[in-house]
């Protein structure tokens, strides 16, 4: 009993997991450095800790795999790091104004995906239904990350790189249209576990 404890704990804090803590760790930090307006160098702080965190998203499910360190633990608090990242910095965004006008439905869209995703996630444990990541679904994130990279940036990026803040947009915009796809397509996935037996 007491080496399956410790053998748990030790999972726990295997370094995919780590990573994963990290990244949770880095959504007050970007939101925080994005609360200072007009602060080129919140900006990019901002930004490189953004980058970094985004990284850990890649290198936690591939380490884990690879070393055989996948855990309980791992496979439910990863894509809660990444939707707290990607939805804290949309709403920071879209209070300093980023994020504006027409775009604004872009990120209302890519925000309530990720709260029905995560709702259909949850029930369907329930079920022991997996829900598998597809192939569309992991362009979408990319989309997405690289769009708030170029947002995050913002206006120091705009100093720099002209018509940042633009392709950021357009990003935003493309992954909000695979939201929408990746979306119906979970919704399709698992419409046959869904509703009254």
């Amino acid at each position: 009993m007491a080496s399956t404890t410790t053998r748990s704990v030790s999972r726990n804090w295997s370094l995919p997991n780590v990573l994963t803590y990290a990244r949770v760790a880095a959504v007050p930090l970007v939101a925080g450095l994005l609360f200072w307006p007009g602060a080129p160098w919140a900006r990019w702080s901002a930004l490189a800790i953004f980058i970094a965190a985004a990284v850990t998203d890649f290198f936690d499910g591939y380490l884990a795999r690879a070393w055989a360190q996948q855990s309980s633990l791992g496979r439910m608090l990863d894509p809660i790091a990444d939707k707290l990242l990607v939805s804290a910095a949309i709403l920071m965004l879209a209070a300093d104004q980023t994020i504006s006008g027409f775009t604004l439905w872009a990120a209302i869209v890519i925000l309530c995906r990720e709260i029905l995703v995560s709702g259909l996630r949850e029930y369907l444990a329930e079920l022991r239904v997996p829900v598998p990541v597809t192939a569309v679904a992991k362009w979408k994130t990319t989309a997405q990350l690289i769009a708030l990279g170029f947002l995050i940036a913002g206006p120091a990026g705009e100093a720099v790189l002209p018509g940042s803040i633009t392709i950021g947009v357009v990003l935003l915009w493309i992954a909000a249209i695979l939201t929408l796809y990746t979306g119906w397509d979970y919704m399709k996935a698992s419409y046959d576990h869904v509703g009254d037996e």
